[in-house]
């Protein structure tokens, strides 16, 4: 088979043909939309804000807020998860109440709920075009349109991005997954070590399965259910000082391997237990991940641990299906600023490290400046953080005036002179490569 410039681009950027396939299709072909409907305001949207809501015509419920002095901007929001179950309007009240800064600062704020529960990044990112799409054809047009991606939604920004280029004007990135697939391979390391440890999940005399598909899909096991598991090898429910020697040396064990902090652990656990089986069914019911040749280091007996844990190969089929649905070129043509937590729990800072790699080997270098925040949090870093970040890309699509991490901290100082101690940007900060945090297969 002849292939095309586009795909031989991609494939020496990611060596993935499914990648490269699914970055030059054409864009999905959207119908028209049915305009929203005034509603009530959620709570936590400013005063004199007008919202709106509806269901666009793949069923997503979405949520759009102007605000009483409108600047002209859009950001389209692509919030975080997955959210595993039916989607309801609920998850845009808990969007804007905590994204209400937007609205604040005098942006108007649009968010989709994703017509579909659970890991599925291309739709996501069509249902996010969508809801920019009824802005512009029934609330107004914008002057500027930014596409803001939170957590899981970075994928789902980037993706959208890529598959309807001339959508947005520039990108904004926060605490965003931006080395997927390869983030979801410490999922698989962490159920490895932990069945070596505590031998649980599955128990003896249960069904086995591979620990790389999470759980079988006909499973009853209830997130309760894996939490008194969890907390029975490793006491992770209750306080330090009441777990037993056994339960204190397993947990060091598997933080320390897996370079984790406690508090972490069961967040990551349902992750890699319910998400894990959500991304199997979508992949044909074979898992994306695996361990195999995978070294770990960091126990009190490294050989024994290599050779006691569960090995799982990823099935070749799953690996093109996950990174088709997931992966990004990396060849943006708009500005995209991005900036994450140094000591983030949930998405570990060194993706950023594979995100410049990405963009540098597509030619899209110079498109990309990235910033880092003092901080452990993962979810949302304060009032005082974000309107530095929307000012300097707005000055950048705006005049051509490419900012720096400095110049973000600054101009966030600027912002906030009476308490300048809630700026908290780190200039000089350099994220490892991933493979220093999650071990390379």
């Amino acid at each position: 088979m002849k292939v095309q410039p586009c795909q031989r681009a991609v494939r020496a950027a990611l060596g993935s043909s499914a990648l490269a396939l699914a970055g030059c299709a054409s864009p999905p072909a959207l119908p028209p939309e049915a305009p929203p409907l005034a509603q009530a305001c959620p709570e936590g949207v400013p005063a004199g804000a007008r919202c709106l809501r509806g269901q666009d015509s793949a069923s997503s419920h979405y949520l759009i807020v102007m605000p009483e002095k409108w600047s002209g901007v859009l950001v389209v929001h692509a919030h975080g998860g997955p959210s595993l179950g039916t989607p309801t309007a609920k998850r845009n009240d808990e969007d804007i109440k905590r994204w209400a800064i937007t609205v604040r600062e005098g942006h108007a704020w649009a968010g989709s709920v994703f017509r579909q529960g659970g890991f599925a990044v291309t739709t996501a990112a069509e249902d996010t075009e969508r809801v920019r799409r009824i802005f512009v054809s029934h609330v107004a047009k914008p002057r500027r349109t930014l596409l803001h991606g939170q957590s899981w939604g970075g994928m789902v920004a980037m993706r959208a991005a890529e598959l309807f280029p001339g959508s947005c004007d520039g990108i904004l990135l926060t605490s965003a997954v931006v080395a997927s697939p390869a983030t979801y391979d410490f999922r698989v390391d962490l159920r490895a070590t932990y069945q070596y440890l505590c031998n649980n999940l599955p128990r003896p005399g249960e069904p086995a399965y591979p620990l790389s598909i999470g759980l079988p899909a006909d499973s009853q096991l209830t997130h309760a259910d894996l939490a008194k598991r969890v907390d029975e090898c490793l006491g992770t429910g209750r306080p330090a000082a009441q777990r037993s020697p056994e339960q204190a040396a397993r947990l060091r064990t598997l933080t320390t391997v897996l370079k984790i902090p406690e508090a972490s652990v069961l967040s990551h656990f349902n992750t890699a237990t319910f998400v894990l089986r959500d991304i199997t069914r979508k992949t044909g019911g074979v898992s994306p991940f695996g361990n195999e040749g995978v070294r770990y280091v960091g126990s009190a007996d490294d050989a024994a641990l290599n050779a006691g844990v569960p090995r799982f190969k990823a099935d070749p089929a799953a690996v093109a299906r996950f990174a088709a649905d997931t992966g990004y070129r990396g060849r943006f043509v708009v500005p995209m600023l991005t900036a994450h937590g140094v000591g983030d729990p949930s998405v570990f800072v060194e993706g950023h490290h594979t995100l410049r790699q990405r963009l540098v080997a597509a030619g899209s270098g110079e498109h990309l400046v990235q910033t880092f925040v003092d901080s452990s949090e993962h979810s949302y870093w304060g009032d005082a953080m974000y309107p530095p970040l929307f000012a300097a890309l707005l000055t950048w699509v705006d005049k051509g005036q490419k900012p720096s991490p400095a110049s973000v901290a600054e101009r966030c100082r600027q912002l906030r002179a009476a308490q300048p101690a809630d700026c908290r940007f780190l200039p000089d900060y350099a994220p490892q490569p991933l493979a220093s945090r999650i071990l390379p297969r």
